[in-house]
């Protein structure tokens, strides 16, 4: 146990379904058949740390991370500010609580979109952030604003989706998605753009995508994700590639990454 480290979230509590018959797991695909009820309250997130607990067949995880309290799930100011005070005012005790005995090493939150950041610091001591689209090879304007704002208070960063959910991998391909939708034609020509400065310098795309963030210095690590073993494989192949630091300079240059983006 001591060779890794295991996090698992909190936020929601899975529901035997009241119609199993018209059970609609969208956007995801496959799972087992429960429905997901959205509470970030005192007694639904201990429930939700318990049974994970219960399925991973563990006494503890290292750390818990609240998960899609942000508008792409909550859509409107008012049902998300609902669920943000009741994590505040409930919720948090919790996870606080947890951390103090020692059942778990760190409390974070997912998050998939800008503006997110500064609420949630302003509202619990959070140790780090999971990142799931802000900041990846394509964008970087939270280190504009709200990155800086993590560094101050050192508080750490995993990234997800650093391969933008796609395009990072396949490149500039007819079908490749971006940021989970259809890549649209300004998102080709950038990666058309970045995939030539990879190939002038030796190194594939999905080798400097996935160790861009890691420049960072609250980047702790990524989550390149992978549904075969051969991509395994390959994240590690891509991990150990050495890049040259002429290739950030290159993108930089031709003003396909931020100006002050910090570089491996």
């Amino acid at each position: 146990k001591d060779e890794f480290v295991i996090s698992t979230k909190v936020g929601r509590i899975l529901r035997p379904p009241s119609n199993p018959a018209v059970l609609e797991g969208s956007p995801w695909v496959g799972g087992l058949p429960f429905e997901p009820v959205f509470d970030y309250g005192y007694d639904a997130l201990m429930r939700s740390f318990e049974d994970s607990l219960q399925r991973l067949g563990l006494n503890r995880i290292d750390l818990l991370l609240i998960h899609d309290l942000d508008f792409l799930f909550h859509p409107t100011e008012a049902l998300l500010g609902a669920h943000l005070t009741r994590l505040a005012t409930s919720g948090w005790r919790a996870l606080d609580d947890l951390r103090t005995a020692g059942v778990i090493d760190g409390v974070g939150a997912g998050i998939n979109q800008r503006g997110m950041i500064p609420r949630f610091l302003d509202l619990v001591d959070l140790d780090f952030f999971l990142v799931a689209i802000p900041y990846t090879l394509m964008e970087q304007d939270v280190l504009d604003d709200e990155f800086p704002l993590c560094e101050e208070r050192n508080v750490g960063i995993v990234i997800g989706a650093v391969f933008s959910s796609g395009i990072l991998v396949t490149g500039a391909i007819e079908g490749a998605k971006h940021n989970y939708a259809d890549a649209t034609p300004e998102d080709l020509d950038k990666v058309r753009r970045m995939e030539a400065v990879c190939r002038s310098h030796g190194i594939p795309l999905p080798a400097a995508a996935l160790q861009f963030p890691f420049g960072h210095p609250c980047v702790a690590s990524v989550i390149p994700g992978a549904f075969q073993p051969q991509h395994v494989e390959q994240n590690i192949a891509h991990f150990r590639c050495d890049i040259p630091s002429g290739l950030w300079e290159e993108l930089k240059a031709e003003n396909l990454i931020h100006p002050d983006a910090p570089t491996p």
